[in-house]
Order: C-alpha cells, then structure tokens, then sequence
C-alpha cells in the first residue's frame, strides 16, 4: 500500500506543477494586439460564370 501512496503523491505534485505553471503564464503573460490580413483570391469571392442563366422562369 505505501507504493500507491506515493504514487498518487507524485501524481498530485506533477498536477500541482501543472496547475501552476498555467497560473503563472495566464497571470504574467499579456497578449500583443496586432492587425490581421488575409487575403481572399477573388475567383472564391466571385467564381467565373460557368454557363448560361435561364431567365424564363420555368
């Protein structure tokens, strides 16, 4: 039984570790705004007609 004792205790020391080190960088770490372009091809925003359009309404 004392193997499994110190198993979890290792296990909740790697999780505290964890738990900390994301504490730590969602505290001290201030994201950077910057601008974002993304550039479109225009045959996606406008595809090139690929036959007729029937107007007749049938």
């Amino acid at each position: 039984m004392p193997t499994l004792f110190r198993f979890l205790f290792v296990c909740a020391i790697l999780a505290g570790m964890v738990y900390g080190a994301m504490w730590a960088l969602a505290t001290f770490v201030e994201p950077q705004q910057r601008d974002v372009t993304i550039r479109i091809p225009s045959e996606r925003v406008n595809p090139p007609a690929t036959g007729t359009i029937d107007t007749t309404g049938r």
